[in-house]
């Protein structure tokens, strides 16, 4: 019999997270699909979740805080089962800004989304995955680490330190056999690209290789692969999913 496969995705109800969470849940992963704020649209999310017949549960929670980060695991533990399939996706606002106009606060708010939510969603997640020698932890980085967008220092190091983190904690828990691996989406409008400049968004896709722009099932597609059986020799890796923008 197949093992059931518990996922839990940070801010999954929805943009990029929404599709990680379809994705996952086609596979028949039972996922726990957070949010902090909008709940009305979040349980449209999970009504239409379930009405595909996936299997999970709904539950707010803020990613960055220690609290409530274990009180969200606690939760999916008791109703779903140990996770064993991370997805720290989960973000703030994003504002482009010329270094002399962000504060420290903001660079720290960066750095609490991209190290410190993942950090503390693995310290709960890990006991049960050692225990079982099975797991997947996937984060979401960005082509703009890569790209060196600016002016968005903030989270462009922010983006950058959790690539690191990636790399260090892939090598870190290979023994137990757990994978740590990112997924790098390029620009994919979503919700929250809605007001974006439309010369902006026919510049990049001038430069996208492939002629067409990404959609989030791209993403979710990245995910469900890095989270199966079929990815269990892949390691430390970073799928960049942007149509050839950024090549190696």
């Amino acid at each position: 019999m197949t093992q059931r496969h518990v996922a839990l995705i940070t801010g999954s109800s929805k943009g990029l997270g929404k599709a990680m969470a379809f994705a996952l849940g086609a596979k028949g992963y039972a996922v726990a699909i957070n949010y902090y704020n909008g709940r009305e649209k979040a349980e449209e999310t999970f009504a239409e979740f379930s009405a595909a017949g996936h299997e999970g549960m709904l539950i707010q929670a803020n990613a960055i805080d220690p609290e409530d980060v274990s009180r969200m695991c606690a939760e999916v533990r008791e109703e779903l089962g140990p996770i064993d399939v991370l997805v720290p996706n989960a973000t703030g606002p994003q504002p482009l800004m010329p270094i002399e106009e962000y504060d420290w606060s903001f660079y720290q708010e960066m750095l609490d989304f991209f190290i410190k939510s993942p950090y503390l969603l693995a310290r709960e997640c890990l006991p049960h995955m050692k225990e079982a020698r099975w797991g997947r932890i996937i984060n979401i980085g960005s082509e703009v680490y890569d790209r060196g967008v600016a002016p968005f220092s903030a989270y462009v190091a922010a983006k950058g330190g959790q690539r690191g983190w990636t790399r260090s904690m892939a090598n870190e828990l290979a023994p137990w056999n757990i994978t740590v691996n990112m997924v790098s989406p390029g620009w994919i409008p979503v919700e929250r690209h809605e007001d974006d400049p439309e010369e902006l968004k026919a510049e990049y896709l001038a430069g996208v290789p492939l002629g067409r722009w990404g959609v989030p099932d791209d993403i979710g597609a990245a995910c469900g692969f890095l989270a199966s059986e079929e990815a269990g020799f892949i390691t430390g890796q970073t799928l960049v999913v942007n149509g050839g923008v950024t090549t190696c």
